[in-house]
């Protein structure tokens, strides 16, 4: 393999797998709360 060749790899799996970690650190630092198709108790009448 040539030298550009390793430079292209290296940068591709930096960017594939920084995107894995930013996404995992995104998703633990807000989590997507389930929509619930409940009314709130306080509203009952």
């Amino acid at each position: 393999m040539s030298a550009g060749a390793i430079v292209m790899l290296i940068i591709s799996i930096v960017v594939v797998w920084g995107g894995l970690a930013t996404a995992m650190y995104l998703l633990h630092r807000h989590p997507e709360l389930p929509e619930t198709d409940e009314a709130p108790a306080d509203s009952a009448s």
